[in-house]
Formats: C-alpha cells, sequence, structure tokens
C-alpha cells in the first residue's frame, strides 16, 4: 500500500511543479471568476479518474495480501501490465490506452504546450504515470482554457485606437 501512496504524492508534486513552472498561467484572470465553469468540468472528469484509478489499484494491491514488492509478486507492476492484457476485451481497450498514453499525450502537450509558452508541458506527461491517463488530458485542457480567458482579458484592457 506504500507504493500506492508514494505514487499519489509524487502525483501531487508533479501537479505542483506544473503550477509553479507556469504561475503566470494559474494567476487568476483579470476578468471574471477564478475557475471557468469550463474549467470546472475539465478539473471534475480529471479528479473523478484519479478517484476511481486510486479506488481500483488500492484494491489491487489490497487483493495481494502484502505479498511481493513492486518487482514481483502478485502486487507487482509486471503482473499489474500482464492483468491489462488478460483477455481480448481488456487487450482491445488497453492496446488503446497504451498507444494513446505514450504517443498522443506527449506529442500533443509537449508541441503544444512549447507553441503556447508554457514551461516544462512534458510534464503532463510524466503527470500520466502517477494520476490517470485522463487527468494530464483534462489538466492541460484546463489550462488551455485558463490561458484564452488570460488573452481575453488582455484583449478587452487594451485601448483601441479611434
Amino acid at each position: 500500500m506504500i507504493s500506492v501512496i508514494v505514487h499519489g504524492l509524487i502525483g501531487l508534486a508533479i501537479i505542483v511543479w506544473i503550477v509553479a513552472s507556469n504561475r503566470q498561467v494559474y494567476a487568476k484572470p483579470a476578468k471574471g471568476p477564478w475557475f471557468s465553469p469550463l474549467e470546472c468540468v475539465y478539473y471534475a472528469a480529471g479528479i473523478a479518474s484519479i478517484a476511481v484509478g486510486y479506488y481500483f489499484n488500492i484494491h489491487f494491491v489490497a487483493d495481494a495480501h502484502g505479498q511481493g514488492n513492486l518487482f514481483a509478486g502478485p502486487a507487482s507492476y509486471p503482473h499489474f501490465l500482464r492483468m491489462q492484457f488478460a483477455n481480448p476485451a481488456a487487450s482491445s481497450g488497453n492496446q488503446d490506452y497504451i498507444i494513446s498514453n505514450l504517443v498522443l499525450l506527449p506529442v500533443f502537450t509537449i508541441v503544444d504546450g512549447y507553441r503556447r509558452g508554457l514551461r516544462r508541458p512534458w510534464l503532463f506527461f510524466v503527470l500520466s504515470d502517477f494520476t490517470s491517463f485522463t487527468f494530464p488530458f483534462a489538466f492541460y485542457f484546463a489550462t488551455m482554457e485558463r490561458q484564452r480567458r488570460h488573452a481575453q482579458s488582455a484583449t478587452a484592457a487594451t485601448p483601441v485606437d479611434a
């Protein structure tokens, strides 16, 4: 169970690192509320994915009854990976998840993040190993929405010559 707790703490540390690296993005926009309704939807989906994922991860580790460790035994990472391909239905969904997580998530967040001026956008990909696959996407989409709101506030505050 310690590995699940450590995993969660590392995930929280990465979130703090992302926010600290991009303080201007996560600052309250000049106009409007701290969070827009769309940002709240993204964060709610992301947080729900973490809660559900950790629920199942805790049960996976608890079912091992303390046998083994991270590298060997019923609660090990190799066993966890094998279980993802336990039958054709699980294999179908998990191959899609793995390709999306290892290719699309990093390519999208890194390329788009640098284009948007984010610092350390690769951390969104790293975060996916410690939270869930959905959370980094939701967090990134909320970040894009926050940037849009900042740009909208800046445009509204800039006087137009008549």
